[in-house]
């Protein structure tokens, strides 16, 4: 049975090698593109993944480094299936994680299964400008959450992110854009979604989530839509600028970030409350030179949790606000230095923590754009009334095909 396997295997692999055929196909553009003879349907199929290594020790002001620990491991990695079916004004998009970062968090909320799905929507131009989203996405939240992972102009996300973002959930969403002039262009979104994250397989536990977001671009369209792309690898040769708003509620919310965080039990089952998020954000890109700000800010009708009969859970809402500002110049052969400064201050007197504040430098190359790059930074974090605080390296590799 053995010898079989192993001559089943021998003739499989033989076969794949002399099957393998030239594709016209670029580096970058997807693995996989066909459409239907008939044009009912296509797909463009592409994978990626990003190698992290990172460092990070402790500075203490009166003894100096302190040992730290370092890691290695695949940050991301994520197959991409996107195309249109029966028409091309209903297209889809399917995203699936693969790495331990993306498929962690499973619960009993989410059947006890890897969080495999990252998104499953539908996109339906059903009218005009007018288009419909059905299904599990991103919401219209923050610019940085919004920009691909794989498209960031430092090798992650800021702590504005971490700390505020309202990320993916499933629900519908209904998209707008139009012109005022020649030039100007404003963008409207509104969703309505479960408001507890993605992939969960519970019943709605608490109220909805309500977004809405809508953008400015006084300039024009960035090149590429260069607005949700990190650093100006297309070297805008006009200035380019947007300028963003969004307003989130998520009625009756029953976990301690929005739609993430951990859920807020108590005696009855589980603490609801309304929690309120806003952001402001822009993006500027002009030659070469980039510059992306934001601020966030999150408050709740009831930030402690508490059981029936009024006593505390421990569990609280992360209220408070953030601002992240972060610039960068690409040089003419690809290099790009960056930094970045965040800001979070979160109400002490229900979080118990104290204001941090990280400063960021980084440096890339992009050898073939977002495809392919090296990307590295320094991060230095202050945290007040605190002696400890963090160095942090980072050196990443993204392939993206």
């Amino acid at each position: 049975m053995v010898k079989i396997k192993l001559l089943l295997a021998t003739l499989f692999f033989s076969t794949v090698m002399v099957a393998q055929e030239k594709t016209n196909s670029k580096f970058g553009k997807g693995i996989l593109n066909v459409v239907a003879a008939d044009t009912s349907w296509s797909m463009k199929f592409s994978a990626r993944f990003q190698t992290l290594y990172e460092g990070q020790w402790n500075l203490n002001d009166t003894a100096g480094i302190t040992e730290g620990t370092s890691k290695f491991l695949t940050r991301r990695a994520r197959l991409k299936f996107e195309g249109f079916v029966y028409s091309p004004k209903l297209e889809y998009k399917i995203e699936l994680g693969l790495s331990n970062k993306d498929i962690s968090g499973a619960s009993s909320h989410t059947g006890n299964s890897p969080n495999y799905i990252l998104d499953a929507v539908l996109k339906w131009n059903f009218y005009k400008n007018f288009t419909l989203w059905a299904g599990q996405t991103k919401l219209p939240g923050n610019r940085e959450r919004v920009i691909s992972s794989a498209n960031l102009q430092l090798v992650d996300r800021s702590l504005l992110n971490n700390q505020f973002n309202i990320d993916r959930d499933m629900g519908v969403q209904l998209h707008h854009e139009f012109k005022l002039g020649d030039k100007f262009e404003v963008r409207e979104a509104v969703a309505v979604s479960q408001g507890e994250g993605r992939n969960v397989t519970d019943d709605n536990l608490g109220g909805y989530q309500w977004t809405g977001r809508i953008e400015f671009l006084p300039l024009g369209a960035f090149a590429k839509e260069g607005d949700y792309l990190g650093g100006d690898l297309a070297r805008e040769e006009k200035p380019k600028l947007s300028i963003a708003a969004t307003y989130d509620k998520n009625n009756h919310a029953v976990k301690t970030a929005s739609n993430l965080g951990k859920y807020m039990v108590n005696d009855n089952g589980f603490f609801e409350t309304d929690i309120y998020t806003y952001f402001v954000d822009m993006m500027f890109k002009y030659k070469g030179f980039s510059l992306m700000s934001e601020y966030a800010n999150r408050e709740a009708e009831q930030a402690i949790a508490k059981n029936s009969d009024g006593t505390e859970t421990g569990a609280v809402v992360n209220v408070g606000t953030g601002i992240n500002a972060q610039m960068g110049y690409l040089f003419k052969n690809n290099w790009e230095v960056a930094t970045r400064f965040t800001y979070i201050e979160l109400d002490k007197k229900i979080t118990g923590k104290d204001i941090e504040r990280q400063y960021t430098l980084g440096l890339s190359k992009y050898i073939v754009g977002h495809k392919l790059k090296i990307q590295s930074d320094v991060s230095y974090l202050d945290i007040q009334n605190n002696k400890d605080h963090e160095l942090m390296y980072r050196l990443q590799i993204d392939v993206h095909f």
